[in-house]
């Protein structure tokens, strides 16, 4: 049975990573939690292994993104090197961070920032603005953001990237093509550090490797990798602001639910 779960979210999450330039982790996080919780995975360890897990899995699913993108011409390749390297400082601090928080504690940090992201985006509405010339400054500031927090919480980069690239000006496809390019080294410098992390905890399942859990990362990338290309293609046909209206309300619902079950525990 859970493996049909892992393979349906492939196949959601790829979408996802297509369509909107994000990773997917939103859904992915806390799905894999479930799935942990019944199979009974230790719940000190639960959350750190939904995080780390999903990291591993947005670094598939991203890449396959960013070549749908590249294949689109979506991608400004000298804004991807303006953010790469403040990027990977920050998620591999975020990581590190990450190690000392209690799994109580990433879930509610991970359910308050969902509730946060679906707001903005049944709310946003899309204007074109003025290209705006960015300092590198500003770049490094953001991407060292954006890295941390997309490894504290599992997820790529997208719900910070994407609002700050059309805020300076540049087109919502592009934005989207720079924000999954971005997903890769976040993704990768996330996902060692949460296999180096967990290779020094005791009780973890078996086919773990670190806080990585092989038989998720394997299912879930089977159908995600395929379908990250097709979301795409998606993005470039269907009206994108009733779409993430009801991914929002989607949201909405998953975050409140985590919320109300760590108030009842």
């Amino acid at each position: 049975m859970t493996i049909l779960i892992y393979l349906g979210l492939g196949i959601f999450s790829g979408v996802l990573s297509g369509i909107f330039g994000i990773g997917g982790g939103l859904v992915i996080v806390p799905t894999l939690l479930y799935c942990f919780k019944l199979l009974n995975f230790p719940l000190e360890h639960s959350m750190h292994m939904a995080i780390g897990t999903s990291l591993s899995i947005i670094l598939v699913t991203v890449s396959n993104s960013m070549y749908g993108h590249h294949l689109n011409r979506n991608i400004e390749w000298s804004v991807v090197k303006k953010l790469v390297l403040s990027i990977v400082t920050g998620a591999f601090l975020g990581s590190f961070v990450s190690k000392e928080l209690s799994a109580k504690t990433l879930e509610i940090i991970f359910s308050i920032y969902v509730v946060l992201v679906s707001l903005k985006m049944f709310a946003d509405v899309k204007v074109d603005r003025d290209f705006k010339n960015t300092s590198s400054v500003l770049y490094g500031i953001v991407g060292f953001i954006i890295g941390f927090k997309s490894t504290i919480l599992g997820i790529g980069g997208g719900t910070i990237s994407i609002p700050f690239l059309t805020w300076r000006g540049h087109k919502m496809k592009k934005a989207v093509g720079i924000s999954a390019s971005v997903g890769i080294p976040i993704a990768l410098a996330g996902t060692c550090s949460y296999i180096y992390n967990g290779l020094q905890v005791d009780n973890l399942p078996e086919y773990s490797l670190g806080y990585i859990y092989l038989p998720a990362f394997i299912g879930v990338i089977l159908t995600s990798s395929f379908f990250a290309r097709i979301g795409a293609k998606i993005s470039n046909k269907l009206p994108q602001t009733q779409m993430k209206r009801g991914f929002a309300i989607f949201l909405m619902v998953v975050a409140v639910k985590m919320i109300l079950k760590n108030l009842e525990a």
